[in-house]
């Protein structure tokens, strides 16, 4: 980032590593010393504050405490992300963050938070085919944010069924795919996701679900999350909600087994290698 390029012309990442280096130097602290205070390396704090990297979630509540600043780098963050997704997806990924378990089913494509960079914007490039190269990289910055959930303390149980189809449909090309379900295999042995897939050979309750996501948390009332051709929604009813879950019993019930989905994935990673 050129230091004489006018406010108005920066991304908003370049912006927030703007504001960054501004309170910093007004602070009197080296980056070195900012990155030591929040957990990081001085490079790395040369490469937000130059707009060439994104903040993590921890880095910005880091700079919070280190300048005494009350939440304002945290917010400027989440404002960066709720601006590289829809409108309509922001109260889906608020409420995710603070979700202690995540039960998803995906029909086509592997969901969101478990895709790699190669993946989303495979993508995001064939959706926005007239998009700018800066505004899909922001997309796909803000789609690999969303692992952020899984480095607290707390994170939640992330558990996922994937149609076979979401291994099968070739996203971007074959060695994209490959990435991708080598990801799988390696996420699946973390004790806070749990992997299933969904076979062509378990026929109709497969077949006739499409994909939703059921958020939980510790003291608040389950939702449900639902996507059309318009946009997302979530659905708070009791009734609604129970029924979902009643549906996603049927289709772990349906589902290969973890270590049999894992087997699966492992294969297909290596046909796509082949």
């Amino acid at each position: 980032m050129d230091e004489t390029t006018p406010a108005e012309q920066l991304n908003p990442l370049q912006r927030f590593g703007l504001d960054v280096r501004t309170v910093r130097l007004g602070r009197k602290l080296t980056q070195k010393q900012l990155g030591k205070a929040a957990g990081y390396s001085e490079a790395y704090v040369s490469r937000v504050e130059s707009g060439q990297w994104t903040a993590s979630e921890k880095f910005a509540k880091g700079c919070d405490l280190v300048f005494g600043t009350n939440g304002l780098f945290a917010g400027l963050l989440r404002r960066i992300d709720e601006g590289d997704h829809p409108s309509w997806f922001a109260p889906y990924l608020d409420l995710e963050r603070k979700a202690t378990r995540i039960l998803d089913y995906s029909s086509n494509l592997v969901m969101g938070i478990l895709q790699t960079k190669e993946y989303a914007q495979a993508i995001f490039e064939a959706y926005f085919s007239q998009g700018d190269a800066e505004v899909i990289e922001g997309k796909v910055a803000a789609r690999l944010r969303r692992r952020e959930v899984f480095e607290r303390e707390n994170s939640p149980l992330l558990w996922a069924i994937l149609n076979e189809a979401c291994l099968r449909t070739i996203v971007g090309d074959a060695e994209v795919m490959a990435g991708q379900l080598e990801y799988l295999a390696s996420v699946a042995a973390s004790p806070h996701i749990k992997l299933q897939i969904m076979p062509y050979s378990a026929g109709a309750p497969a077949a006739h679900s499409k994909p939703y996501t059921v958020l939980q948390f510790i003291d608040a009332p389950a939702v449900l999350y639902t996507e059309s051709r318009v946009g997302g929604r979530m659905h708070d009813s009791a009734r609604t909600v129970t029924a979902a879950l009643d549906d996603y019993d049927l289709l772990r019930a349906h589902a290969l087994s973890p270590d049999r989905s894992l087997t699966l994935i492992r294969t297909l990673s290596k046909e796509y290698r082949a």
